[in-house]
């Protein structure tokens, strides 16, 4: 018999593990429902039709597809199998994949139940999804993503409250220097009107996206084998090198785009957003100094029609730790038109390995159970018994160890589970009716009344 293993590219999660990753999804969900956010949850598998050319060329490589039940090969047609091809056959042994993202599934959803919502709809949404990418540090095949959209309103307040909730929630996290990177599709969009490549915006995208990774000389190598020439990538340099503040770049990007009514709208849209987010941090916030306009952030999803979002920690070397956008007409690939949608995610399994390298997590969230009754024979048990479920009562995490066993033993099972507090009943203990309370940090010890236990615990 082999020994057992895991698929690559994914992960148990231990108790310890999972009080710290419940930690950052509940401090996330507390923001989201802040500003107004209802949790939804979609299925973890979707019809491949659902899936397929919302993610580019790139993005349906990485999509896991479920073979059909039964003999999926019976009924392919035998000119396809002997052509070995992959890509012909997929659609006739798959009617099934495993969710790419969450936004997708989300749109599928408000076209199923939109009779049943009202709009504008804002939801949050916190599940995994899979994706067949290299593993890698930070990167999995199977991953959580906690996700908040907003469809049927086209107000910019939305992207400027997006700023605000990545801020609060990274802050609340206890990461303190990050960056929120902004863009808007139809700057990307204008910039490739202006050189007179329209028709190659997605392929100018996709490179630059990548300049951080690459550099500028693999961009351009890149710009060369899709189609750009030199002079266009001459064309390009300024603008992809583009430095200074906010200010300075939109002032310099209006200059390059005074030709492009599209790009000057994406100007426009930038600025709008800088505008609500300084007015909604006037009083009582800081001004957001962690957003940045950064003209290379392309995110190579073809859905993105406004403005993009991507956040990156600048402590950890780690990729982006949550990204998004604006998606017009999402909806209207499943038969809803006119439908525009704005929404943002969180990479939950960078953020853990972020918090983790940087020991930024609470005492209180690896701690599960908070106080071991022990338990040395019958009598003590059955004492035991009652003050365990007032313990409970009082929303304090206690165990009675489940047998009589020596008290070395039973220690030692609380050094395991980490569990700060041991209560010690034994024949003087029952007699008083003063417990023996046990600080395992410290070694020190009390002799205190239930009551007195609980007020301290509950503290």
């Amino acid at each position: 018999m082999s020994k057992p293993s895991l698929p690559k590219g994914t992960r148990d999660f231990s108790p310890v593990e999972m009080v710290k990753r419940n930690y950052i999804f509940e401090t996330i969900k507390k923001v989201f429902r802040k500003y107004g956010y209802a949790e939804i949850q979609t299925p973890s598998m979707e019809n491949l039709a659902t899936l397929t050319g919302k993610y580019g060329d790139e993005g349906d490589k990485l999509i896991f597809k479920i073979l059909n039940s039964g003999d999926f090969l019976g009924k392919v047609d035998e000119q396809l199998l002997a052509a070995r091809n992959s890509q012909l056959t997929t659609s006739q042994v798959s009617e099934k994949a495993l969710r790419y993202d969450l936004t997708v599934p989300f749109a599928r959803y408000v076209v199923m139940h939109q009779n049943e919502i009202s709009f504008p709809f804002k939801r949050f949404q916190i599940q995994p999804v899979w994706r067949a990418d290299r593993p890698q540090k930070g990167r999995y095949r199977e991953f959580y993503q906690c996700d908040a959209d907003v469809v049927g309103s086209a107000s910019l307040l939305n992207e400027a409250e997006f700023v605000l909730i990545y801020r609060e929630a990274l802050i609340n996290l206890g990461l303190k220097d990050f960056t929120i990177k902004i863009n808007n599709r139809k700057i990307l969009s204008g910039i490739a009107e202006i050189i007179g490549k329209p028709e190659l915006i997605v392929d100018m995208t996709v490179a630059i996206d990548k300049l951080d990774k690459i550099g500028f000389e693999g961009v351009t190598n890149e710009l060369i084998e899709r189609g750009f020439t030199q002079a266009d990538i001459d064309q390009l340099k300024p603008v992809i090198l583009l430095e200074g503040s906010n200010a300075e770049k939109l002032e310099s990007l209006k200059q390059v785009l005074a030709t492009s009514t599209l790009g000057l709208k994406g100007i426009e849209e930038i600025e709008t957003v800088f505008n609500y987010v300084s007015r909604l941090t006037t009083h009582n916030l800081q001004p957001v100094t962690q957003l940045e306009l950064d003209i290379t952030l392309a995110r190579g999803l073809n859905y993105y029609t406004g403005c993009i979002f991507e956040v990156k920690t600048n402590e950890v070397a780690m990729g982006s730790i949550g990204g998004g956008g604006r998606y017009d007409d999402l909806t209207g690939m499943f038969g809803l038109k006119d439908l525009t949608g704005v929404g943002i995610s969180f990479g939950a399994d960078r953020i853990y390995d972020v918090l983790e390298e940087l020991s930024l997590f609470p005492v209180s969230a690896a701690q599960g159970t908070k106080v071991l009754i022990s338990n040395f024979d019958a009598a003590a048990e059955v004492y035991a018994l009652p003050i365990l479920q007032q313990l409970r009562s009082h929303d304090i995490a206690a165990e009675l160890y489940p047998a009589a066993a020596k008290l070395k033993k039973q220690l030692g099972y609380a050094d395991d589970k980490k569990i700060p507090y041991v209560i010690l009943i034994g024949e003087d203990e029952m007699k008083s009716g003063k417990l023996t309370l046990k600080d395992m940090q410290s070694g020190a010890q009390q002799q205190l009344a239930i009551a007195e236990i609980v007020g301290q615990l509950a503290g």
